[in-house]
């Protein structure tokens, strides 16, 4: 089959080329470092052309409330330009409990997203994801100051980027899901131990305080992020770390 990945050259989306081009299909990579413009609109009929299958994975560049109006744009867009080229099936990578956290600007516009999909003219597939292991870094970046790092305890399943372009390309080649297909990491964690566990295993000296308040993720009510019983990734965080 031919696959169109849109934001095909980002960490997840690399990943899901390679997959697919692997297993003997062939998957061309857009973006706009390739000429294609989701927002805009340049070089979308191009890159739908005899597509089968469209694999978005572009990324608003801002968590702010501005996420809104790019996945709108984008998915209009996108939506119109795979109708135009035939596609039978569209794919997109969301969030394991996005639709629990509406507090966060960044996650009412995933689910956003999903709407617009799911009410739209081709048949798809949405494929949520636990919080990524490769994110870590970012999350204790966001709340540190000095030598220390404050984080809320929130429950999380942290799963690879690996893990997640695996559940990606499984959807893309199957038959449209009409719905959502949660995958998540093998093991749950309190957000502040996690962040311990990391600075500890690379041998970073900052103090993780925990802070009920701290960060975006003091939002999350309860375990949301979390699903036992999704489609559990074989990496676990500590030999990822490895």
């Amino acid at each position: 089959m031919k696959f169109a990945v849109i934001g095909g050259t980002g960490l997840i989306g690399s990943k899901v080329v390679g997959k697919l081009n692997a297993a003997g299909h062939e998957a061309v990579p857009h973006a706009q470092s390739t000429g294609v413009d989701v927002i805009g609109g340049q070089g979308l009929d191009e890159a739908m052309t005899e597509a089968d299958v469209v694999v978005n994975l572009t990324n608003s560049p801002t968590f702010d409330e501005a996420s809104a109006a790019f996945f709108r744009t984008s998915m209009d867009n996108l939506l119109a330009a795979a109708r135009r080229g035939g596609a039978g099936h569209f794919v997109i990578l969301s969030i394991v409990g996005a639709d629990q956290v509406p507090e966060l600007d960044y996650y009412r516009a995933k689910v956003l997203q999903e709407n617009i999909l799911a009410a739209g003219p081709i048949p798809y597939s949405i494929v949520r994801a636990t919080q990524f292991m490769e994110f870590m870094d970012a999350v204790l970046s966001w709340t540190t100051e000095g030598d220390t790092v404050r984080l809320p305890a929130t429950p999380v399943q942290p799963i690879a980027a690996e893990d997640v372009a695996d559940a990606v390309a499984e959807a893309a080649v199957g038959a449209p899901l009409n719905g959502v297909r949660n995958v998540a990491g093998p093991e749950v964690f309190p957000l502040d131990e996690l962040g311990r566990t990391t600075l500890s295993r690379r041998g970073d000296r900052r103090t993780v305080v925990t802070d009920p308040t701290a960060g975006m993720f003091a939002l999350v009510k309860g375990d949301v992020l979390t699903d036992r019983h999704a489609r559990l990734a074989p990496t676990r965080y500590t030999d990822w770390l490895s």
